[in-house]
């Protein structure tokens, strides 16, 4: 393991901050930080994004940096925790004077900190998925992930086709779910969806069978779950343990294979959609996104001997745009914020991102395909 990597390990365990630091030997460094959920029940999410951001400072590193200036990654672990993403948020602005900050990993966390970044006016690129970080837009405040209500809209275009009309609800009472539920209800009216009933529950619990009875007991003909923690996996296995033989579909948060390892023979057949980085291989050679998925799966697959998941591609496009942002505008905080904001046809891992004044997610329906699972792994659904 290369110093560097060494360091940055180091700092992305630390909950300690200012540790550990990574000292460039020459040269002028721009320095971003980092905040992800390494550890803590967030991991799934945390810990491929910074592995990822990593990744990726060190091959940019190694091929000169941006104009020849190198970047220095400060990386604070918040295990999923708003109160340490806010304190991070703080010392990286306020001690590390960093350029910008790319993360948190969950939604709870981006909206406890967009504010400061804002006051700060540092540049934030989220890795999380909530459409209430960049609605109503923020003058610094971007994210990766695809919109909540094109993933509602995706799932709800297949219901459509299923002649699915009435359906059960259940979400985690953290920000990502709570985001998701909002969007469900806001859209199930006008695309002929009624919500027969919608239970939330505890981001921790470890059985969701009560939950699940109560819609059992409506005769719903689909369940939606709304969340991004381990709760994915139990609410499959649930089902099952309950005989509950109707579709499973889950949000954008389902991609990472662990979910489906975790639940077995109970995820087969789950309906969700998501961006193409999970069914790369399966891409046409000419599709505009397909050399940077699998050059992206391949290295990060080759690096940690694991499965790339899209929560790696959202750090992946957070730091990428970000450094776009900088070879476009400088190593100038206003003009690469302009940059970005005005950024268009951008390839990466959730799609092609077109960013705008009025819109700091840059991604629409179009970067959503819908996905199953069968074997145990991600394939394109098709209808039936």
């Amino acid at each position: 393991m290369s110093f560097k990597k060494f360091c940055i390990a180091l700092m992305c365990v630390s909950l300690i901050p200012g540790a550990f630091s990574c000292k460039k030997q020459a040269g002028e460094t721009i320095k971003i930080g980092a905040i992800f959920s390494v550890t803590g029940p967030a991991s799934f999410l945390g810990a491929p994004e910074a592995k990822t951001a990593e990744m990726m400072v060190e091959e940019i590193n190694d091929k000169g940096g941006i104009d020849g200036k190198m970047l220095k990654l400060i990386v604070k672990d918040s295990a999923g925790d708003p109160a340490k993403a806010i304190s991070f948020a703080k010392q990286l602005i306020e001690e590390d004077k960093v350029f910008a900050i790319i993360g948190p990993s969950t939604s709870g966390e981006t909206m406890k900190i967009k504010a400061i970044c804002e006051e700060g006016k540092t540049i934030l690129v989220s890795c999380a998925a909530a459409e209430v970080i960049v609605n109503p837009v923020a003058k610094y405040v971007f994210k990766s992930p695809q919109k909540d209500s094109d993933a509602v809209q995706s799932i709800y275009n297949v219901m459509k086709k299923k002649g699915i009309k009435s359906i059960g609800i259940v979400s985690s009472n953290d920000g990502y779910g709570t985001a998701g539920k909002d969007q469900l209800e806001k859209l199930a009216k006008k695309n002929g969806i009624q919500i027969l009933i919608s239970e939330v529950y505890d981001k921790k619990a470890t059985d969701l069978t009560g939950v699940l009875t109560k819609l059992k007991a409506k005769n719903v003909q689909a369940v939606i779950n709304w969340s991004i923690v381990p709760a994915q996996s139990i609410i499959a296995k649930n089902m099952k343990q309950l005989n509950m033989d109707v579709p499973l579909f889950q949000s954008h948060g389902f991609g990472n294979i662990k979910y489906v390892k975790e639940a077995g023979e109970a995820a087969e057949g789950i309906i969700f959609p998501c961006g193409r980085l999970l069914i790369a291989e399966d891409l046409p050679e000419n599709h505009p996104q397909k050399a940077v998925l699998m050059k992206y799966k391949k290295n990060y697959e080759s690096e940690y001997g694991e499965d790339a998941s899209t929560f790696g591609g959202h750090a992946y496009d957070s730091l990428m745009i970000l450094v776009e942002g900088i070879k476009r505008g400088g190593a100038d905080k206003e003009k690469a914020r302009g940059a970005i904001e005005n950024m268009k046809g951008f390839a990466g891992t959730g799609g092609i991102f077109n960013f705008s004044p009025a819109d700091h997610n840059g991604l629409d329906i179009n970067a959503f395909e819908m996905l199953t699972v069968k074997g145990g792994k991600f394939v394109k659904y098709e209808d039936k």
